[in-house]
């Protein structure tokens, strides 16, 4: 569902992803290009009437979170990515995201060995 968003809800939906739980506020300041407050906060409620955010009174005023654990929501775009980009290659994306040159840690070297040993040893 989140692909057949408008273009803005699906950025104030992604920004809110990012953000985990926030105000309108905070997520018009997480998006690049803002929106007027009364914009951000008509977005949010197109959103929540699809089911998608759910908002719930905190001492700053209301809260917004996505309703779906951020998780799936990632697996989900990295899915569309790897598939419109990579031809569906979860080997040319990892390739990809490698060259961008940021250094990794131990820990997450290690960590990817790890999930790359799982992947060779699962049965297609």
């Amino acid at each position: 569902m989140i692909e057949s968003l408008p273009r803005r809800e699906r950025e104030v939906f992604e920004t809110l992803c990012r953000l985990e739980s926030c105000t309108a506020a905070g997520v018009r300041a997480g998006l690049s290009d803002p929106l007027s407050d009364s914009a951000v906060r008509t977005l949010l409620s197109r959103l929540e009437a699809k089911g998608l955010v759910e908002r719930a009174p905190g001492p700053d005023g209301f809260r917004y979170s996505p309703v779906q654990r951020t998780e799936t929501v990632a697996a989900g775009a990295l899915r569309r990515m790897i598939d419109t980009f990579f031809a569906g290659s979860a080997a040319s994306a990892a390739t990809a995201l490698l060259g961008l040159g940021q250094r990794l840690t131990p820990e997450e070297a290690a960590a990817l060995e790890r999930m790359i040993d799982q992947a060779v040893e699962r049965k297609p």
